[in-house]
Parts: C-alpha cells; sequence; structure tokens
C-alpha cells in the first residue's frame, strides 16, 4: 500500500487507554479502578422493565429513527421537572446509542473542515477524535488544580476564541477532574458564546452526580442559551445500565435536526427495548436520585481518604464518580508508567490522565481512579493502595 490504511484524521489515536488497562486488570487480577463503570446492576424494577417490554415484543424490530415517544416525552418531562426547560418531544429530542454516538453525531453533524472546536482539558478522550474525524481544529483551554480542585481561567477560555472558532465543546460535571462549573462561571461562557455568535455542545451525563451542596446548571437553562446549545445526556451513568446505551441529545428544532441528519448513519436506531425501560428509569422518584448521591458520596470519602493514606495527593470531586490524585508525593511524574506498574505493586488499575490532554506535560503526574464500585471492592482497593505508602 502506498499509505497507511488508517485515516490520517485518526493516525494519532490508536487502542483507548480503557481498553489497555482493562486488559492489565484482566492479566493480573487487579482490582479495575480505571474504566468508569459500575460493578452492579441499577434498580431491579428497571431491569425488569426491559424483560417487559421484550416479552411484549416492544422494540425488538427497529424503533423510531428520534427514538421510542414514551422515551422522548420522559425526557422532555426530566428537563422541565428539573431545570424548567421545555422542549417539544417530536422536535427537539434525539435517542443516540449512549452519549458517545450523540457527541460524534453532533460534531460530525455541527463542524467543518477548518473550524476550531474549544474543549475544557482533560478531556474525555472521544472529543478529540471526534473533532478530528470532522475535520475541525482541536483547541484545549486547561482546567488547572488549584486549593484542592480544578477550575476554569475564564479569561484563558475567552482568549482562546478566534474568528474560526465554532463551537464549545463543554463537560459538566467533569470527568475526569470532578469539576462542577458553577453557575456564575456558566454565565460568564453563556455571556461570551452570545457575544462572539458560538454553538455550545454540552456533555452533561453526570448531572446527577453532584456532592456538598454542588449545583448542576444546565447551560441551555441560561439566557440566549436554548438556540445555540445541544444538551446531551444518557441512563448508563444515573441508572447503572452503561452496556444499555441509551443516551439522547435537547435541542432547537434546526440543531437537532442537524444532528439528526449525522446520527441516522451511525448507527440509525438502537436499544429499542431498553428505551421503554430508560423512560420508566426517568420518572423515579426523587428519593432514588438521592439515594444515589449519598452512595456515591460515601465511596468517594472512603476511596479518598485511603488514597490519601496510601501518600497520594487528593483532589476531592464534586460531581462524577472519579477521584483525580496527584502522583508526585509519591516520589514519580510519570502517570502512564505508574499506572501500568500498579497492578504489579499494589494489585489495582487506574487511568493516567495525561491521555485526556493535548498539553501532555500538563496532565503528566496525575491519575485518576473510579469508585463506582462496591463498598468491599474499595475497601480492598484502599487495602492494597496501602503498600504504596
Amino acid at each position: 500500500m502506498t499509505r497507511p490504511p488508517l485515516n490520517r484524521r485518526l493516525a494519532e489515536f490508536g487502542t483507548t487507554i480503557f481498553a489497555e488497562m482493562s486488559a492489565l486488570a484482566a492479566r493480573t487480577g487487579a482490582i479495575n479502578l480505571g474504566q468508569g463503570f459500575p460493578d452492579t446492576d441499577g434498580p431491579e424494577e428497571i431491569r425488569e422493565a426491559a424483560v417487559r417490554a421484550l416479552r411484549e415484543g416492544r422494540g425488538n424490530q427497529y424503533p423510531p429513527g428520534p427514538g421510542v415517544p414514551e422515551l422522548r416525552t420522559a425526557i422532555t418531562d426530566h428537563q422541565r421537572e428539573r431545570y424548567g426547560l421545555e422542549y417539544d418531544p417530536d422536535t427537539e429530542v434525539l435517542v443516540t446509542a449512549g452519549a458517545t454516538e450523540a457527541i460524534a453525531a453532533a460534531l460530525l453533524a455541527l463542524v467543518e473542515p477548518g473550524d476550531e472546536v474549544i474543549a475544557l482539558e482533560p478531556y474525555y478522550d472521544s472529543y478529540a477524535a471526534c473533532v478530528a474525524m470532522a475535520g475541525g481544529t482541536r483547541v484545549p483551554v486547561t482546567l488547572r488544580p488549584h486549593e484542592g480542585s480544578y477550575v476554569l481561567d475564564l479569561d484563558e477560555l475567552r482568549a482562546a476564541v478566534t474568528d474560526r472558532t465554532r463551537l464549545l465543546l463543554l463537560n459538566t460535571p467533569h470527568n475526569p477532574t470532578g469539576t462542577v462549573l458553577t453557575r456564575a462561571e456558566l454565565t460568564a461562557i453563556a455571556e461570551l458564546a452570545v457575544e462572539r455568535d458560538l454553538l455550545v455542545v454540552t456533555d452533561e451525563v453526570y448531572e446527577h452526580l453532584v456532592f456538598d451542596g454542588a449545583e448542576h446548571v444546565p447551560l441551555a437553562s441560561l439566557p440566549g442559551m436554548r438556540e445555540r446549545t445541544v444538551t446531551i445526556s444518557s441512563a448508563g451513568k444515573t441508572f447503572s445500565f452503561t452496556g444499555w446505551k441509551v443516551g439522547w441529545i435537547t435541542a432547537s428544532p434546526e440543531l437537532t435536526s442537524a444532528v439528526r441528519a449525522a446520527k441516522q448513519f451511525l448507527t440509525y436506531v438502537s436499544a429499542g427495548p431498553f428505551q421503554y425501560a430508560v423512560a420508566e428509569a426517568l420518572r423515579l422518584p426523587a428519593s432514588y436520585f438521592d439515594g444515589l448521591r449519598a452512595d456515591l458520596a460515601a465511596k468517594r470519602d472512603l476511596l479518598s481518604e485511603g488514597l490519601a493514606q496510601a501518600g497520594f495527593e487528593v483532589y476531592r470531586p464534586s460531581g462524577t464518580y472519579f477521584v483525580t490524585t496527584d502522583i508526585r508525593p509519591l516520589g514519580t511524574t510519570d502517570g502512564f508508567a505508574f499506572c501500568r506498574s500498579l497492578p504489579e505493586r499494589a494489585g489495582v488499575v487506574a487511568i493516567p490522565n495525561a491521555v485526556f490532554y493535548d498539553h501532555r506535560d500538563a496532565g503528566a503526574p496525575f491519575v485518576r481512579f473510579a469508585f463506582c464500585k462496591r463498598t468491599e471492592v474499595l475497601e480492598d482497593a484502599v487495602s492494597r493502595l496501602k503498600r504504596l505508602a
């Protein structure tokens, strides 16, 4: 062949770090705190709702392209009841194969070659790949650690916007840092988007996983943002059924139609019976969401305290189910080498944050652990990690 088989836009992306580290966990028998999936299923009544849909023949054939009406209505009811956002289930909702497809479809639909896309760094790894597939140019704005948490420099964000900037790609609550952007920060971002006439794609899959009084504020709820924002969420993180791959977007009719034009040539449709189950999940009482937060907050504290005792500097997250640590107190600055040796040294797998950065040096000494595991698993992991001390 005269050139490599892989499209040059994807040449920089190999096997994901999650696949590498999960394989390492399986090979060594280490506890996998790398990839962010729960080790227990979600509510039994929701699992039974999926079984019921299968048995009743609902969703066993191709569901409607935008998603089943029951789920689209449940999504709009959720947005109204939680955030006061009104959407039309027929023209302003699109169901996707998880949030990952929603991100891909949104960027493929809205970005043209040469457009700049600003993303908060560190960022979920699919963001960079999707920007590349769309032919865009990613422009990272780095969240930096400060007094125990990661913060956004709004002046740096404003300076990153140029005449070529098409879109802001946001994630709050933020993976991997656990930062939850405040109402004041989001208001400043909204004002910038309106001033510079920018589109915004906002990944809010951890919307229900906020702690210590932190508030999740949908960007679309702020003045001037509803008509320029594509909001993405999913069932996987909230209901602990990550394998179902049910996500969605809410946006204006024009933006929804654009994203649907790209999405129809990706999966077209997916997860038919599971869509009916997720419709029921979104109608669970407030006690479910409160219980989920309380459970994860306790697990966050358990793991964070154990990591601190093992010698890490810990950045206590305000959202998501990940905790970022600094390994420099342990005498090293290379997160990749540290994570590749950790299964043998302590029987635990983590993820090096540098994979989420364009500026690899900025992320080099940081490592991410997931705490969406059973309490006994986290207790075992903490016991093992103490070997590092």
